[in-house]
Order: C-alpha cells, then structure tokens, then sequence
C-alpha cells in the first residue's frame, strides 16, 4: 500500500504541533540541576527530561515525515501547508488547552490560513 504524501504532511504537521509544546514546557534551568546519581530513584528527574526527549524526537519525526512528503509533493506547496496547518493547530492548542484569549480578528485572520491551505490542497 503506498501512502499518499498529504498523509504524511498531516503527520509531520502534527510532529511540528507536539514540537512547539514541549518547547513551552522545556526547561533547561531545571535539567541542568538534576541530581544525576539519584535520577533512577525518583520519578522527579524523568518528569523533568521528558519535554527534552519529547522535543527530540518529535523534531525529528517531524523532519523525516515532511522529508516523505515532499517526494511525492511539489517543495513549495509541501511548505505552505505544513506550516499553516501547523500554526492552525498550535493556536487551537493555545485557546482550547493552555485558555490563551483571541479576539474575532485573530480567528478570522486565522480562517484565512486555514482556507488556503484547502486551497492549496484542493487546487493542486
């Protein structure tokens, strides 16, 4: 079965989503104070380095994924999308789970990405 490169470029959007989240809770200060010889012991430390293993692999999930897409989908199409299905979903993210306030302008505004992105897809 061949998978469709729209299929992976959802997917890679979604790495690009799961991405910008665990920067947001990445915290350099607090794995840096990690006391190593009691890392295994509590579960402290493991809370503490999952956004660092979460931003790894996510990131590279996302490039190997939109790397799929973009064999099969033309660079600057591929691009547009990712990034504006990406962005659509992070400020979704923003407004239904971390409450952050939009007014009307900016979910217009934010249609408007969303509808060229359909564009782009349908259009093809």
């Amino acid at each position: 079965m061949v998978v469709n490169g729209w299929f992976y470029l959802l997917a890679a959007s979604c790495m690009e989503i799961f991405w910008m989240i665990s920067l947001k809770y990445l915290n350099f200060k607090a794995i840096k104070a990690i006391d190593w010889t009691d890392f295994f012991i509590s579960s402290a430390g493991f809370y503490t380095v999952l956004p660092l293993i979460s931003y790894i692999l996510f990131g590279l999930g996302n490039v190997v994924l939109f790397s799929f897409a973009t064999k099969s989908l033309e660079l600057g199409t591929a691009f547009a999308v990712w990034l504006g299905l990406a962005l659509v979903g992070t400020i979704l993210i923003d407004i239904f789970y971390f409450k952050v306030h939009y007014s009307v302008h900016h979910l217009f505004f934010l249609l408007l990405i969303l509808v060229g992105v359909i564009g782009l897809k349908v259009y093809k």
